[in-house]
């Protein structure tokens, strides 16, 4: 154990980075105001826009609405609102209008059964967008690096794949944070994505594109990948679902940058979408074989699970609560007590004030041949010629670099915040600890409900003096445990609201079935404009 001094000097030091890199921050603010007349996306005026994917699929193989004119509806949206989210970074409107022909020619010449149908293509005809790190073929997989803006998939993510099969059309990727390492998704290829909600605030990261895209209904059902909170936050800075499914469920294979032998089992590559009830479809399409290791079909008894809560983990590296999201917690928890009938208890879980080591310690971890992760300063260079953080940031003040100033700064503090092996030895203990703790707690019939962030969205910038809010998101990928984001409404200056729902190792079936009874008692997903 290390000496409390010791201790104290290391927290006043990261405290200390993530002051200074606050200030280049402030300053960035000030110079990138807002450059459009309105704060918000507009209202949707067209009523194809509101369905679910479940439902647009059904209507679809019912033939009572045209695939091409679900599309034509997508199509419009974007060409509307995305010049203002910059959410989408490359269209794929020609063949998806081509694909969406073809399904409705199939629906005329063959008058199948629409049982048959649904089994066969669950979401039939139904528009899908893609974080830019996954492969679609014929679409840029950059990651948002300059050095390979030229990368071109000619190949499909596992996950596209399997979704395509499902009868998905791909309209779009979408934007990610560089390297998808931050919790703002802005890069030197594509620019910076802007919440439908207030252009001036941040859509999260690094599945942020996808998160402001489907929140601004230009999108309906998407995938994204998390492995420090990439789905939960912008999810939930956007108003949306998005869940992260218990390890090993979906296959990771074919995106970049593609996780470490000992951490790809804590990426998790998941759906994201407006409507709750789309969920568990799009888990059973992109889980392939691996949903048999979950219990979807397992009815759930909201009534009779047991609810624990926890508003702050103590953390002295990360900010507190702010009153708007505890408030819209403590509704949640007088709704399930005197609507549902169901028991809360608030727990006070001590190890959570650790969720940022707890991280570290995830992303520290050697494979099994012993070797290291790949370093990201190595990423950043894609393997090729060296980077020089010290001199890209040089070069970055003079606004000559190609990298941005979240991915420098990581390339800086890299090997300062990689645990050496007894340091490393020390936290892995307190995970192996918390976890049974936790898990003992939730057993087989018990949530979690916890703060996705300590705040709302913050304007640009912001996270750069907030290094580590992310690991509010970022301890349950250390932990393993699955977790649905959940919408929550608004706060007073329309902003969205949103909790995390946690539950025990492979009981995913809880979080969802909790998702869905909260959008329908708390509204679910609200369309920016309406405010």
């Amino acid at each position: 154990m290390a000496p409390p001094f010791t201790i104290r000097f290391q927290l006043l030091f990261l405290r200390t980075i993530g002051f200074l890199i606050g200030l280049i921050g402030q300053a960035a603010r000030v110079f990138g105001g807002n450059k459009f007349d309105s704060k918000t996306t507009g209202p949707v005026t067209e009523p194809l826009l509101l369905l679910s994917g479940v439902q647009l699929a059904k209507m679809i193989r019912q033939r009572k609405v045209r695939c091409v004119d679900v599309v034509q509806a997508y199509i419009n949206r974007i060409k509307d609102v995305n010049l203002m989210i910059n959410g989408i970074v490359k269209y794929r409107f020609e063949a998806a209008r081509k694909e969406a022909l073809a399904v409705d020619q199939r629906l005329a010449e063959r008058q199948e059964d629409e049982a048959i149908l649904e089994k066969k293509w669950s979401f039939l005809g139904v528009p899908l967008t893609v974080k830019e790190a996954f492969q679609i073929q014929g679409m840029p997989n950059s990651s948002g690096l300059v050095n390979r803006h030229d990368a071109i998939s000619n190949t499909d993510a596992t996950v596209v794949a399997l979704l395509k099969k499902a009868g998905a059309i791909p309209i779009g990727i979408t934007n990610c944070s560089e390297l998808c390492m931050w919790y703002e998704s802005s890069n030197k290829i594509y620019g910076r994505s802007n919440n439908p909600y207030n252009l001036q605030h941040i859509v999260g990261g690094s599945s942020g594109g996808e998160g402001c895209t489907l929140a601004a209904a230009c999108s309906v059902i998407g995938v994204g990948s998390d492995i420090g909170g990439s789905i939960r936050m912008p999810a939930f800075f956007n108003g949306i679902f998005g869940h992260m499914h218990s390890p090993g469920v979906v296959s990771n294979k074919g995106q970049f940058p593609m996780a470490g032998e000992a951490q790809e089992q804590f990426l998790c590559t998941g759906p994201m979408c407006r409507y709750a009830e789309d969920l568990i479809p799009m888990l059973r399409v992109m889980a392939g074989s691996g949903i048999r290791k979950l219990k979807l079909d397992t009815k759930v008894h909201l009534k009779y699970l047991k609810f624990y809560m926890e508003h702050d983990g103590g953390s002295l590296l990360m900010s507190k609560v702010d009153k708007d999201l505890i408030q819209a917690q403590k509704k949640v928890v007088v709704h399930l007590e005197t609507i549902l009938g169901a028991s809360v208890q608030h727990v006070k879980l001590k190890q959570m004030k650790y969720c940022f080591q707890l991280w570290i310690t995830m992303m520290s971890a050697k494979g099994l041949n012993g070797k290291d992760p790949v370093k990201f300063v190595d990423l950043l260079g894609d393997h090729g010629k060296p980077v020089n953080p010290l001199w890209e940031l040089i070069k970055w003040c003079f606004g000559v670099s190609i990298y941005t100033i979240p991915s420098i700064g990581l390339a800086l503090f890299e090997e300062k915040l990689k645990y050496n092996s007894e340091k490393y030895k020390k936290f892995k203990k307190v995970k192996e600890s918390f976890y049974k703790e936790l898990v003992e707690i939730l057993a087989d019939d018990g949530v979690f409900l916890y703060p996705s962030h300590p705040t709302v969205a913050p304007k640009h910038h912001v996270p750069l003096s907030r290094p580590f809010n992310f690991a509010y998101t970022g301890v349950f990928n250390a932990l393993g445990l699955p977790v649905t984001q959940c919408p929550l409404g608004l706060n007073t200056k329309g902003l969205p609201l949103g909790i995390q729902v946690v539950a025990g190792p492979f009981n995913d079936h809880l979080t969802l079935a909790v998702a869905q009874y909260l959008e329908k008692n708390f509204g679910g997903w609200v369309c920016p404009g309406k405010f």
